[in-house]
């Protein structure tokens, strides 16, 4: 058998026998109804049995793996110098004009109470209560107008008791002193206070996450609810689509919940986020595709039945093999070392998943039992139908305007000028991808936050009055095996260190030696993150001049400036490991289900290029017109994984109606045609895809805000370039070679060689 023999010409789609007995267990006059019974049956069911995921997150869990040198550091630390282990809060107070002695003994006071009736899950708190006033006015910075007190608890506490023990100390600081500081601005001549550090920032992130939920849904609610009613005109329409996603989700939600209470997966604020928008953007677009079938059959079949029937069969392959496009793809992220990817994994895949059953199930049943009602006022009628109301009415048949006239002046230029449009369609993308070479990427937490943040405003007062290195200090343990060595002369040396405190000795080995380092800096900063490798070589260097062996070993850099580093380096590893792994599965999903290596290959091409396009003309807009001096560093795996995915599902939409077209006309009139039948439905599906992910940019959180731009700008571009002129033109250019090594003849060239 050769390969041509090997690869079939027909139409990519499911079994026919599977697609007819699936259509009309969707359409039957009972079966539609066990069917919607069913969905509506298993969320009451899960819903009542089984806990909501949002009451199973964890905003705290790891996103290093346990190996990586900071985890160890810190763990190693925590053990040898308790004193100085725990999540720290730093309660910054402050006051314009000078904190005044009555001030020093409100602190003073919180100390002691806090040292009596600890907080839940306390594990250290300095007994400044026990200093002469003399004594603590030296820890005043020098302007005289701040004073960080620092309050550690354990590694393990929860962000919901943290949560409270600050509320806790709010009230406390409150009563005593007749107003609330943290409502006090930080410019006032009153006494402010505010918490940061890793406690306040972590407390800061979640309340920003949990207040976005509901935002969140209720805005890409009511936005897909006026995009649909804009599209189709039609109040029924609009709602059937969100039932769909609504009760995806009723189903996901206890399902996911499940999942979280057994420890099987870890959930985290932010990806229920995104999962909620991508249910949504996504789960409308099956939904879409499904409904133009089912409108432009109405006008070819009498029976609602079969209407939906046929377009069911022609719809459903492409909805499946998107769907599994999409879930294969965020499986991947299963592989990553990075907490924050690896969670994102189950949560996505699964929803998808289930709004891919739901829209070849329960959305189906709905339409079959509303019928050609779903569309008023517009509705959909045959010929002989509207001739025969026409008659009713005594009055003339109405014409309808011609649809897709767009669609086929695009099928026409893509066709007949393909050397044009791709040519133009390169350089536009060539040089917005030249600019995604130009980004910058940032793993400082506190710049996703508004600038109002509790956390941040504390952080600006501690840079103000402090070095801005107190935030988040470094620690360096080094095991000197009891010689005389004092790393704090070559540390105190590096030109972005600010201090060095004397060392500790260890709790049962009095050999390691602690030092505590502060930045003159953002510890967050990129320089920061850069100077941990020097901080090492730097005191494996001490050690070895000292004469001691196997440096490496006994060298431990902990702090968050440290675990910054390490997250950019697991960061960066990930996206070498999985963007080749999507690439190479989604390829072999797309040459399963179009048996065209040709194909392949540029419809591959053609969404990578989209990608980098989008990351280009993101930074545009982000650095120069919104002022961000650098992304965060997560972005582009994020970004890479959905617009691979979602730009595959508009091409596999467009190319199996050519496919499916070119078995009775020729390529070039197939690709017409099917330019001309997908771009009203595909521009609507991705109006509404890019339209969710915008929402993301209403929220007051910068990772989002850039994630979201990136990805909505990354679809548009699918939407309006890629699909409707790029992979048709590059189709056309090609001919029958496109569908290599399928053996296509083309009927044009036929007919000519026949004449």
């Amino acid at each position: 058998m050769n390969i041509n023999e090997k690869f079939k010409s027909e139409v990519p789609s499911l079994d026919e026998s599977i697609l007819s007995k699936l259509g009309r267990m969707m359409t039957g006059k009972i079966s539609r109804w066990v069917v919607i019974a069913v969905w509506i049956v298993a969320a009451i069911i899960l819903t009542f049995a089984l806990p909501a995921v949002k009451d199973e997150t964890s905003n705290n869990s790891a996103d290093l793996p346990a190996d990586s040198a900071s985890v160890v550091a810190d763990e190693f630390i925590k053990e040898e110098f308790p004193n100085s282990s725990g999540i720290p809060a730093l309660l910054t107070w402050h006051r314009e004009g000078g904190l005044t002695d009555a001030d020093l003994a409100e602190i003073q006071y919180l100390s002691k109470q806090l040292t009596d009736k600890p907080l839940t899950q306390q594990s250290f708190f300095p007994p400044l209560h026990e200093l002469p006033l003399p004594a603590l006015k030296k820890s005043v910075s020098e302007d005289g107008n701040t004073f960080v007190q620092p309050l550690f608890f354990k590694e393990n506490a929860e962000t919901a008791t943290l949560e409270k023990n600050l509320e806790s100390i709010n009230d406390m600081v409150s009563d005593r002193i007749g107003s609330d500081p943290f409502k006090v601005s930080t410019d006032s001549d009153e006494l402010s206070l505010r918490v940061t550090g890793p406690v306040g920032i972590s407390v800061d992130a979640t309340g920003l996450f949990a207040g976005a939920d509901f935002q969140l849904l209720l805005a890409t609610v009511i936005l897909v609810l006026v995009v649909l009613l804009l599209i189709y005109r039609s109040p029924l329409l609009a709602i059937i689509p969100l039932i769909g996603v609504g009760f995806a989700y009723l189903v996901t939600s206890p399902i996911l919940g499940y999942m979280a209470n057994h420890g099987w997966i870890t959930v985290d604020s932010q990806a229920i986020s995104i999962m909620t928008v991508l249910l949504f953007g996504a789960g409308t677009d099956y939904c879409l595709f499904l409904i133009s079938h089912y409108r432009s059959e109405l006008r070819n079949h009498a029976s609602k039945r079969e209407a939906m029937m046929a377009a069911f069969k022609d719809s459903s392959g492409a909805i499946a093999m998107s769907g599994l496009t999409i879930v294969i793809s965020l499986l991947t992220l299963l592989v990553a070392k990075y907490g924050a990817y690896h969670r994102f994994a189950v949560p996505f895949s699964l929803s998808i998943l289930i709004m891919m059953v739901a829209a070849l199930t329960l959305v189906p049943a709905l339409l079959s039992v509303f019928g050609r009602a779903s569309f008023f006022p517009i509705i959909p009628r045959t010929p002989s139908m509207e001739e025969e109301r026409a008659k009713k009415k005594g009055k003339a048949v109405k014409k309808h305007k011609e649809s897709g006239r767009i669609g086929k002046w695009i099928g026409h230029i893509v066709t007949t000028k393909p050397w044009t449009v791709i040519v133009s369609c390169l350089i536009i993308f060539s040089i917005l991808a030249g600019y995604s070479s130009q980004i910058k990427y940032s793993y400082d937490i506190l710049s996703s936050f508004p600038e109002d943040m509790n956390s941040r405003e504390g952080y600006a007062v501690i840079s103000d009055s402090y070095s801005p290195g107190e935030l988040a200090p470094v620690t360096v343990v080094v095991d000197t095996e009891g010689k005389d060595i004092d790393l704090a002369p070559a540390l105190k040396g590096m030109k972005i260190v600010e201090s060095v405190n004397d060392p500790v000795a260890g709790k049962s080995n009095k050999d390691l030696k602690s030092y505590e380092v502060k930045f003159n800096m953002n510890p967050y900063d990129i320089e920061a993150i850069d100077s941990i490798p020097d901080i090492r070589t730097l005191a494996e260097k001490e050690l070895k001049s000292a004469k001691i062996s196997n440096v490496d070993e006994k060298v431990w850099v902990g702090g968050q400036t440290a675990t910054q580093f390490d997250k950019r380096d697991t960061v960066k590893a990930d996206e070498f490991k999985i963007i080749p792994i999507i690439i190479v599965l989604i390829s072999l999903l797309l040459l399963a289900y179009l048996r065209s290596v040709t194909a392949m290959v540029y419809l591959m091409g053609t969404v990578i290029l989209s990608f980098f396009a989008a990351m280009g003309l993101g930074w545009i807009i982000l650095h120069h017109f919104m002022g961000v001096d650098a992304i965060e560093g997560t972005i582009p795996l994020y970004s890479f994984v959905f617009l691979v995915a979602l730009g595959e599902d508009y091409n596999i939409f467009m190319v199996s109606s050519i496919w499916r077209k070119k078995k009775t006309m020729s390529i070039k009139r197939a690709i017409r045609e099917g330019v001309a039948e997908t771009s009203g439905v595909i521009t609507s599906a991705g109006i509404i895809l890019a339209a969710t992910f915008s929402v993301l940019a209403t929220l007051p959180i910068q990772v989002l805000v850039q994630f979201g731009l990136i990805t909505a700008l990354g679809v548009l571009m699918d939407t309006f370039i890629v699909r409707p002129f790029l992979v048709p033109a590059i189709t056309a250019l090609l001919g029958r070679h496109a569908f290599w090594p399928s053996k296509v003849t083309d009927l044009e060239e036929k007919e000519h060689s026949k004449n």
